[in-house]
């Protein structure tokens, strides 16, 4: 009977560990930190909207479907949390002699919602009691601590994505903002354009950080169905991509450093999700899912436009090229993964499609 007592109170405070460093690294860890909990919990509930989403004929419908998985599968970590300490404390009151079952679940449970209907019978009672309320209370208040955190930075976000769809069109194309700044005459000013490509860094490092220590945002949806965090980060990558391989203007180093700092942030929360890339990917070895027809297209329609390109179109596909292999991979893996709205060269060719 002792050796049953020890081992329920070993794997009593287990499991409430267990709960209350999920919530640490879920809500409080200031970095990317992985944990099963939260992950089985996120994967349970998308199985449960993927069930529900495969029966559904139209994006419209799915989309809007989809908008309340992030926040479901957010709000449930509470109960299951919660849920855990119940179990755990149950198991610990069981080893400090409440010898029923029942008895040890109705003091854990009124112990943890404060409710206050079931007492102990000795000091060590009360005073796991005690911890066990005020552990529920910190994990509540955890959960509203970190909601207005979150829509922070979501907000940060979708307003540079909602301004994009005025210089990228909706749904945006790398294509449609170059064309636009041409007509606007702005390719040639290096002072306009570094504005650019400054807020695009800016916006990729504040998404790494966001989308790494808060990861459910990578599953929140933009307000408007056509909008997209992803599409947009892909869309503003290939038109780098296509200023510094393609267009004839004067090098830019703001244009390679927007570059870097997108296929960084984008590698950094393909890590967290364990999408699996080659980090030092080059091409022709590695292959890019955009055709060299698909290329030609493009290069066709900036010249018929006026847009000034380069001469050699072979070298401007190979640079082009070299650019996209570093960020191709993980963007139509997000793409799939968040299931993106459509966007040219991105989830137009993802498996959800």
């Amino acid at each position: 009977m002792i050796i049953q007592r020890i081992l329920c109170a070993i794997l009593g405070v287990y499991i409430s560990a267990l709960a209350v460093k999920s919530a640490v690294r879920t809500f409080v860890l200031p970095r990317s930190a992985y944990d099963g909990v939260t992950s089985l919990v996120f994967r349970s509930i998308r199985w449960i909207f993927d069930q529900r989403v495969s029966r559904l004929t139209t994006y419209a419908a799915r989309d809007q479907l989809m908008a309340y998985y992030a926040p479901v599968a957010l709000l449930s970590l509470l109960p299951v949390w919660l849920a855990l300490i119940e179990i755990g404390h149950t198991l610990i009151f069981f080893s400090l002699g409440i010898s029923d079952w029942w008895l040890a679940f109705t003091l854990s449970g009124s112990s943890l919602l404060t409710l206050g209907f079931a007492q102990g019978t000795n000091f060590l009672h009360t005073l796991l009691a005690f911890e066990e309320a005020t552990t529920g209370l910190i994990l509540v208040a955890l959960l509203i601590a970190y909601l207005p955190t979150m829509y922070t930075a979501f907000s940060r976000r979708e307003n540079a994505v909602t301004r994009l769809a005025v210089r990228a069109g909706e749904p945006p194309s790398a294509v449609n903002m170059l064309l636009r700044f041409n007509r606007l005459q702005r390719l040639n000013k290096q002072d306009l354009m570094d504005e650019v490509w400054i807020d695009w860094e800016i916006w990729f490092s504040e998404l790494e950080e966001s989308h790494t220590s808060l990861a459910a945002l990578v599953f929140f949806r933009s307000p408007q169905p056509d909008h997209s965090w992803i599409t947009a980060a892909g869309t503003v990558l290939d038109a780098a991509s296509l200023m510094a391989s393609t267009l004839d203007v004067p090098p830019n180093p703001r244009v390679n450093l927007c570059i870097r700092a997108g296929f960084i942030a984008l590698r950094r929360i393909a890590d967290f999700f364990g999408v699996e890339y080659n980090s030092d990917a080059h091409f022709p070895e590695d292959p890019i899912s955009i055709s060299r027809v698909e290329f030609d297209e493009v290069y066709d329609t900036l010249v018929a436009d006026g847009v000034p390109v380069k001469a050699d179109r072979d070298a401007a596909w190979q640079d082009f090229a070299g650019w996209r292999v570093n960020y191709d991979r993980v963007l139509l893996a997000l793409c799939q993964m968040t299931m993106a709205p459509y966007a040219m060269w991105s989830s137009d060719r993802s498996a959800t499609r």
